[in-house]
């Protein structure tokens, strides 16, 4: 919080806008990267998999790409809307434009060529099973 300074040649509340509005114009909140379309994601680790939940609502499965190149698994997005409508001599055009790409590096216990994918209710659920072996290789030890 910022201590306020008061002067008594000028009024209080052109001392308070002074003092705060240029900090709140240039804080990070206005950087470029925080305007951007970056969904949310969940990662989540069992025995079997790996899960990730990412959070894109408005969009379709046949908007996203999934793709797998060596071990880095990106999932993008582009989707483009036009709208046009001419009456009485003028026409109005609207376009729309979204797209998004978020790339995640996988573990070696990560078995590609099971990997599955689902979208319901603004959600899509990519499913990352482990390998077997690395499964069977954790277990819990008892102390006697």
């Amino acid at each position: 919080m910022r201590t306020l300074k008061w002067m008594r040649n000028e009024p209080m509340f052109a001392n308070v806008l002074n003092n705060n509005l240029p900090g709140f114009f240039n804080d990070d909140v206005f950087r470029k990267e925080y305007l951007s379309t970056r969904p949310a994601v969940n990662i989540k680790e069992n025995e079997t998999s790996y899960g990730l939940e990412l959070a894109a609502p408005g969009f379709v499965k046949e908007d996203f790409k999934i793709d797998l190149d060596h071990e880095i698994l990106t999932i993008s997005v582009e989707q483009e809307q036009k709208e046009e409508e001419a009456k009485d001599g003028f026409t109005r055009r609207e376009f729309n434009y979204a797209s998004f790409k978020r790339s995640f590096t996988l573990p070696e216990t990560v078995d590609s060529e099971k990997i599955t994918a689902g979208y319901t209710n603004g959600i899509l659920t990519v499913t990352l099973p482990k390998k077997e072996q690395e499964q069977q290789l954790k277990r819990v030890i008892s102390i006697s």
